[in-house]
């Protein structure tokens, strides 16, 4: 899967990395979901940090990258008949971890192009999932990166994913405009 970017968080520098007798390091992968038509996507709005994601997370002990794609769409926005997933890119990021066992987490988001089908069902959304506001939503890519640009200038309580999010969406719009 191609790498699109290894980014770090401003707490994090590539120095950083490489002291692990200073910082305990842990490795998560993610599967994040994209679901297209046309120019709208299917997103994760957060009411907490005002932003929008591509739904996915953490893959779980035991699943494949595909399995935990297709569980956390499914719990996240409740997408059924999930199907023809195809591989689009891999971004990998350095950041502050906030769980006692590490300092530095290296989150790996393996990203996948996929359909759904028409209807969503019911969520399953994670506790904190639920305190945090979140809503699946069909957006105008181009709306989404906008509106995710603004949060980025303007906004002191932006999540720590919006730069991921913001990134991989552009690249999504531009090769739709490519391929118009």
């Amino acid at each position: 899967m191609q790498l699109l970017k290894t980014a770090f968080h401003p707490a994090v520098s590539p120095e950083d990395i490489t002291l692990a007798s200073e910082y305990t390091l842990i490795e998560r992968h993610a599967a994040r979901g994209i679901v297209m038509k046309g120019e709208d996507i299917l997103l994760l709005y957060t009411e907490r940090y005002h932003d929008y994601s591509l739904p996915g997370g953490g893959i779980d002990e035991g699943e494949d990258e595909i399995e935990g794609l297709v569980r956390e769409l499914a719990e996240e926005t409740g997408a059924q008949g999930i199907r023809n997933v195809r591989p689009f890119a891999r971004y990998d990021e350095y950041r502050p971890w906030y769980k006692q066992d590490a300092d530095i987490i290296h989150m790996i988001s393996h990203c996948y192009f996929c359909d759904i089908d028409d209807e969503l069902g019911n969520t399953a959304f994670e506790a904190h999932e639920i305190n945090n506001g979140m809503i699946p939503r069909w957006m105008n890519i181009h709306e989404a990166i906008a509106h995710n640009e603004d949060v980025i200038a303007h906004s002191e309580k932006k999540g720590l994913s919006i730069e991921r999010e913001t990134f991989i969406l552009k690249i999504l719009a531009k090769r739709l405009i490519e391929a118009d």
